[in-house]
């Protein structure tokens, strides 16, 4: 049998011409062909400035790697010009299912609305994205891709960078006006410039490999804790296109890691959990690696004219598959902020905006991924002595089983950004009732345009700033309006801005909204003007007479506010009894680590008298009977 298993072209290394001394720098270098990097050429051609991408390796990624990709991606894709082909390639999925040893312990379902123009998830292995990508840059005259070219050298100074990159005829250094690091989580640029992430290392280690595997198991995410084909393991599956499978497993505190990543170990693995599966079809292993679960950033991502970006910016626990798609998040970030830059249209303060916005969204991610890695790996007694109980407790009381829950990806918001427009002093009640907040993301949601075509929310406004008007307008309004339009073309004069008229008639770009389904969804009061960044971010929001500060605001980086506490911050927590329950587990598995191992049975002894005379026996009776039925 053959396998369908992708194998990616290589390619010859590129010759690099030696730069005349007088040759004007060139506008960008991306070091890095990964999805971020390729993501970031892409997108500053699509702007009109010349990129020169530097990759190491001779051919894209070899393996499944980084397979989720997220809806908020698929989005990024589709700006780039390649998400119809992504999409026609990838497996869509919508939920998993967890199991304890051989029973279901959490059934989860993501986000998804009649409305919504992409699914939450899809799988395809990032080697296959990147080969799309790569055929995409290869049709784009302003980038140049050019292979096996490591970077053995950066130095710069007040009006750009050179780099030395090491290329078949020999070391050749190229000047740049700018330099973007997206070259992974072992950055060459980051070596050079002596800078190191900071943060946390998790002391779960996983083997993760791909296998071609024809069966009938849905295309979910599929976890078994303590399976009896793996006892004491985590096993994760994920269904691929073309009958492949991704399958993790979690190695033993004691596990060599050197004996559990050979071959025929991985093989003698793998095989146990098919037969316990039931599902002994042949199989063959096509790709194997090797995982440690890590939350590292650097503390500032823009270093003199060096911008760091994805993997080389920041790492994240691979669990809720934040990696891949944060990184796509900073490059739909970074593209229109440094191009503004570049042209001459915006301070350099707007770099600074998106490594601190970038650098917050990072700490949204650990916060989401470190929860599930607490989960999936625990790396402390307090917390693998919750976490079985939790997976004890959710057979019987299924209301714990959402501490179980992935935490999947979703897009990251922008609220406490230097170029958000909201008030920081508003009142939690009243941005909760507010629909959409400046600095989250806008959905992109099936809508009809005027004269009857059907589009999105995101398409109608292209790639640029959208300006969405809600009617009715008054003649002073509609004026307001493309005044804030004219304005923002003259001050980014390189970003397109489109005015996008909600329920307004019939105009160029006009959406129907007979039954306010946008309006409701977005909060929006009659005569309400939402002003959307390129990347899909709220930008702000209000009356249009009153947003005719945005262009000089963009202009100057925004400007510096107090940080909104994460409480006033709507829909980023868990319902309130949900909370409260995180909250608890957290608290229990903290206060067990904080004693002697032989003094936590005495610890929860005391904890239940107390817990006790607060609640009442009939509560406490109760609490116990549950306690007792999970085992």
């Amino acid at each position: 049998m053959t396998s369908p298993y992708f194998q990616p072209p290589t390619y010859e290394r590129s010759r690099v011409a030696e730069p005349a001394p007088d040759a004007a720098p060139l506008p960008v270098v991306v070091v890095g062909a990964g999805p971020v990097g390729m993501s970031v050429a892409l997108g500053l051609a699509q702007r009109g400035i010349p990129v020169t991408v530097l990759e190491a390796a001779d051919q894209v990624s070899f393996g499944s790697r980084a397979i989720c990709i997220s809806r908020h991606s698929l989005e990024v894709a589709d700006r780039l010009g390649f998400g119809e082909r992504l999409a026609a390639l990838a497996l869509e999925w919508q939920g998993g299912r967890s199991y304890h040893r051989d029973r279901e312990v959490l059934h989860f379902t993501m986000p998804h609305e009649a409305g919504d123009v992409r699914a939450p998830m899809v799988n395809v292995s990032q080697s296959e994205l990147e080969q799309m990508m790569v055929e995409t840059l290869e049709k784009n005259p302003l980038i140049t891709l050019h292979w096996g070219t490591p970077v053995v050298g950066v130095q710069q100074d007040a009006d750009g960078a050179r780099v030395t990159v090491d290329t078949v005829e020999g070391e050749r250094t190229l000047r740049a006006q700018w330099v973007v690091a997206a070259d992974g989580g072992r950055s060459a640029v980051r070596q050079q410039l002596g800078l190191r992430l900071e943060g946390t290392s998790y002391e779960g280690r996983y083997v993760i490999a791909d296998i071609h595997w024809v069966c009938d198991l849905p295309a979910e995410r599929l976890v078994w804790f303590d399976p009896p084909s793996n006892p004491g393991s985590t096993v994760i599956m994920h269904r691929q296109p073309n009958d492949i499978w991704r399958i993790d497993y979690q190695l033993a505190p004691g596990d060599d890691a050197e004996v559990e990543t050979q071959e025929e170990r991985i093989r003698e693995r793998i095989a146990k959990h098919l037969t316990w599966l039931r599902h002994e079809q042949p199989w063959t292993l096509e790709w194997h690696g090797f995982y440690q679960a890590r939350a590292l950033a650097l503390p500032d991502f823009v270093h003199g004219r060096v911008v760091f970006t994805g993997d080389a910016a920041h790492l994240v626990p691979i669990f809720g598959v934040r990696g891949l798609n944060s990184g796509m998040e900073d490059a739909d970030t970074l593209v229109w902020t440094l191009a503004a830059v570049l042209h001459g249209d915006a301070d350099p303060a707007l770099l600074a905006a998106y490594s601190a916005e970038r650098h917050d969204a990072w700490q949204q991610n650990v916060a989401n991924a470190g929860k599930s890695t607490l989960v999936m790996t625990p790396g402390t007694d307090g917390y693998r002595a919750t976490r079985d109980a939790l997976l004890d407790l959710s057979e019987v009381r299924p209301e714990f089983s959402h501490l179980l829950d992935p935490r999947q990806s979703s897009a990251t918001h922008a609220r406490r950004s230097a170029l958000t427009l909201a008030d920081p002093d508003a009142a939690t009640a009243d941005i909760e009732a507010a629909g959409l907040v400046a600095g989250d993301p806008v959905p992109d949601r099936r809508v009809r345009t005027a004269p009857g075509k059907e589009s999105s929310v995101h398409e109608v406004r292209g790639t640029g700033f959208g300006i969405y008007a809600f009617g009715p307008l008054d003649e002073s309004a509609l004026e307001s309006v493309f005044q804030l339009r004219g304005d923002l073309a003259a001050a980014l004069p390189h970003e397109d801005a489109t005015v996008v008229m909600v329920g307004l008639g019939e105009t160029e770009h006009s959406l129907v909204d007979t039954d306010g389904e946008l309006a409701a969804a977005w909060g929006a009061a009659p005569g309400e003007v939402f002003v959307v960044r390129p990347d899909g971010l709220l930008l702000g929001r209000g009356r249009a007479g009153d947003l005719g500060g945005v262009p000089a605001h963009l202009r100057a980086g925004g400007t510096a506010k107090a940080q909104r506490a994460e409480a006033a911050d709507p829909r980023v927590g868990l319902p309130p009894e949900q909370a409260a329950r995180e909250q608890v587990w957290l608290a229990v598995s903290a206060a067990l680590d904080s004693v002697a191992a032989d003094d936590r049975p005495a610890l929860l002894t005391r904890l239940a008298l107390v817990l006790g005379d607060q609640v009442g026996p009939a509560a406490l009776r109760d609490a116990v009977e549950a306690a007792r039925a999970a085992r």
